[in-house]
């Protein structure tokens, strides 16, 4: 079953990533198992297969690994991002040179295993909370480099983007309010900036600071680390004044209480710097 709604990202934003991989695991010498082992013009046929159930995301990546490798390797997708697949599916079929096959592999499998496993974990924590009208969003809390498409990863999930970077939106966490002396000031100086294009957020961790900013007059609260008893008191305040949003170690096994508060959104780190890779191989077909 497909779940993403979001296009495939454009090759041009790929290729620089799937470039600098190969780069660093090519080091000086190339290949050299590979070239050691395999006569140089040996052919083969590999599969790429999911070794457990799983939502994939990272085709492309995977493609390209063997493409910038060797242009004449046939990558053949039987499956596409945002697919739910049972453990055993056949992803991908690949052939040509087997030394170039092999010395794609890893990278290859990186990109996919990874990707596939934030996608996986973003639809279970999606479907979890079905029952609830909050939506999951992932944060900036990315491995450096590798953002988009770890961001691109929770959308084939079923999951939506808070802020790609600093430059999106404005949201006044808390040393911005330390530093601009109060949370009025920091919210009216970010209006003043702001024009009518750029959204403003604010984060707060209690109640107290939470009047101050509807006060204020923002239009989404970011609520951070309240326990759900808390949550839900900010949830009922902000009711009909601005859309809110939990934040704050979020995980799978908390998440459900946080969206029966009634929250819009939920932010969750987890999605990009702990979700568990999807296991994903390459075996060699006779």
């Amino acid at each position: 079953m497909t779940v993403k709604t979001e296009p495939a990202l454009d090759e041009v934003l790929l290729r620089p990533l799937v470039q600098a991989a190969l780069t660093e695991d090519l080091g000086r010498r190339g290949d050299v198992t590979s070239q050691a082992t395999i006569p140089a013009d040996m052919q083969a046929q590999l599969q790429i297969k999911a070794r457990q159930a799983g939502v994939i995301c990272g085709m492309d990546l995977a493609r390209l690994s063997f493409a910038l490798v060797d242009a004449q390797i046939e990558f053949m997708a039987h499956v596409t991002d945002g697919e739910r697949v049972a453990a055993g599916t056949v992803l991908a079929v690949v052939r040509g040179n087997a030394r170039h096959l092999l010395t794609a592999e890893r990278t290859a499998l990186n990109f996919m295993t990874h990707l596939s496993g934030i996608a996986t974990d973003t639809k279970n924590i999606v479907d979890s909370i079905a029952e609830y009208p909050a939506q999951i969003t992932c944060t900036r809390k990315t491995i450096p480099g590798l953002r988009i498409i770890q961001k691109y990863a929770v959308r084939c999930g079923g999951g939506r983007n808070h802020r790609l970077g600093l430059d999106d939106a404005i949201l006044i966490k808390d040393n911005h309010i330390a530093i601009a002396g109060d949370i009025k000031t920091a919210i009216q100086q970010a209006q003043a900036f702001a024009g009518h294009l750029i959204p403003i957020e604010v984060e707060v961790d209690t109640l107290e600071q939470l009047a101050q900013a509807l006060d204020a007059g923002v239009n989404l609260v970011l609520l951070d680390n309240m326990a759900p008893e808390v949550l839900s008191q900010a949830v009922a305040m902000c009711k009909g004044r601005a859309k809110t949003e939990a934040s704050g170690g979020i995980t799978p096994e908390t998440v459900q209480a946080a969206a029966k508060t009634g929250v819009d959104f939920i932010a969750m780190g987890y999605l990009t710097h702990s979700s568990t890779a999807l296991d994903i191989g390459l075996d060699f077909s006779a």
